[in-house]
């Protein structure tokens, strides 16, 4: 007979967790660079908001972090023994 290995476990491995963690602080570093450019005065409209950061290379960065995410979760974790 053979006997199924009913040990419950966690459903990624190691290396997904890890993974994961990584793509997450990529997702935060995005959201930091979009960060500031406000202005104290209401009345004065500061042209900083439109910085190729804000406007560009962070929403690049979230979403290279979301698409690093859906890679550690897809990655099939390692057999082990």
């Amino acid at each position: 007979m053979n006997k199924q290995n009913n040990k419950p476990g966690f459903a990624l491995g190691r290396e997904n967790y890890k993974l994961l963690l990584i793509g997450f602080v990529i997702i935060i570093i995005g959201f930091v660079l979009m960060m500031g450019g406000g202005s104290d005065d209401p009345n004065v409209f500061d042209e900083s908001i439109f910085s190729f950061r804000r406007i560009t290379l962070a929403p690049l960065v979230v979403l290279f972090g979301f698409a690093f995410e859906i890679y550690a979760i897809m990655k099939k974790p390692k057999e082990t023994k």
